[in-house]
């Protein structure tokens, strides 16, 4: 099994959680695009979506849905 890894550029941190965002000009409402995050970079990926208008959410991760 894969160790899914955070998205952050440079991290190879293992996910904790999942940042749950959409781009209205790109995506249909429906449409739910994930980053993976790691303790250290949550609150970074997130803020960085939510500038833009475009977070959703964050979850915990659940390698399950992978």
């Amino acid at each position: 099994m894969t160790t899914a890894i955070c998205s952050a550029k440079g991290c190879r941190e293992p996910a904790a959680w999942s940042v749950v965002w959409n781009n209205p000009k790109l995506h249909t409402p429906d449409r739910r695009k994930v980053w993976l995050a790691c303790d250290e970079h949550r609150q970074h990926l997130a803020d960085f979506l939510d500038l833009r208008g475009f977070l959703i959410g964050v979850e915990p991760f659940r390698a399950e849905t992978a």
